[in-house]
């Protein structure tokens, strides 16, 4: 059996890697569980103490920076100064990255909204989604379903899961545990919602800047099984948001793969507790609107894509070992 500290870097965690990745399948299949729960709620407690809607609007938007400031500061300094009492940095490692990565089970969430979909049963559809997702999920219809399980399949997979690993795989776990609990501040401080809109700021930012590169990956992937498929056409519809600080150039190539529209208008809580639209941008408009089948569609293409990335991780590892072995 080779020896872990043997291993190149990216060796190394890649094995780290894999190994969380077994680990939360095995216990995602018997329970759902969120070991980040605790934070989430200190979030919500937080912005509640220091988002104060009488302050102007540059006052929420510092806030907002000073609340990301005295959270993470002292979280990353005393994980920092803990690993130094640790003896077996492989546990250490694959704990850490166990919090970061979000808990499987997207797929299965998926399954069920479609068949309560096509049992007729939307109410069932509509209460399965809304925890996922921030919009409101109240008024949308079949046609709305649909493309909301589909986005929140593909951003959540990017955010949760594919982010965090490439993010560990290039910078490591504190970095990548660093990068999940922005995204959990980003959730719950959302500048979609009024609420938010200024104190929400600083957190969207960061989130999309860490984010911005593993999207890219996932998304030359998503364009590279394209072709044979109108693959220069995707390219050049695409290309424009490529630099683009967002996950519009994912979302545009899988409606285009799929030959659906997604995006659009969404809508939102207001304040007041109203319901507010927001337009958002509309990817592939001359497409048809999504349908139930096609949930399942982009279940199996957004996970073909994790589990290539994964063999392809895989093969360069091994080529890396034997570059190695025989210098």
């Amino acid at each position: 059996m080779t020896d872990l500290s043997s291993l190149s870097f990216f060796s190394y965690q890649l094995v780290l890697l894999l190994a969380v990745i077994i680990s939360k399948c095995v216990i995602s299949h018997f329970t759902h569980h969120e070991p980040l729960r605790f934070f989430q709620f200190y979030c919500q407690i937080l912005s509640n103490k220091v988002n104060k809607e009488e302050n102007s609007a540059k006052q929420q938007t510092i806030a907002g920076l000073i609340a990301i400031l005295i959270t993470l500061v002292p979280i990353l300094v005393i994980l920092w100064l803990f690993e130094s009492f640790i003896v077996v940095d492989f546990l250490w490692q694959f704990f850490l990255l166990y919090l970061a990565i979000g808990s499987f089970g997207l797929s299965g969430l998926n399954k069920s909204i479609a068949q309560a979909m096509v049992a007729k049963q939307n109410y069932l559809a509509k209460q399965t989604l809304k925890p996922m997702v921030l919009r409101e999920t109240e008024t949308l219809s079949n046609l709305g379903l649909s493309k909301t399980a589909i986005e929140m399949k593909l951003l959540r997979t990017l955010q949760l899961g594919y982010a965090v690993a490439v993010i560990f795989v290039i910078a490591g776990p504190l970095v990548s545990l660093t990068f999940r609990l922005l995204l959990e501040m980003h959730y719950c401080w959302n500048s979609k919602l009024e609420k938010y809109h200024n104190f929400g700021q600083y957190s969207t930012k960061l989130v999309r800047l860490l984010q911005w590169f593993p999207v890219r990956i996932f998304s030359l992937l998503l364009l590279f099984s394209c072709i044979g498929q109108n693959f220069w056409l995707f390219w050049r519809l695409s290309r424009q948001h490529f630099f683009q600080l967002n996950n519009n150039i994912a979302l545009l190539l899988l409606a285009l793969s799929l030959e659906v529209r997604l995006g659009g208008v969404a809508i939102y809580k207001a304040t007041d507790g109203s319901h507010k639209k927001l337009r958002k941008v509309s990817f592939n408009d001359l497409a048809r609107q999504p349908q139930v089948t096609d949930i399942i569609h982009a279940n199996n293409k957004i996970n073909y894509l994790v589990c290539f990335s994964i063999l392809l991780m895989t093969l360069s590892a091994s080529a890396i070992e034997l570059v190695i072995a025989n210098i």
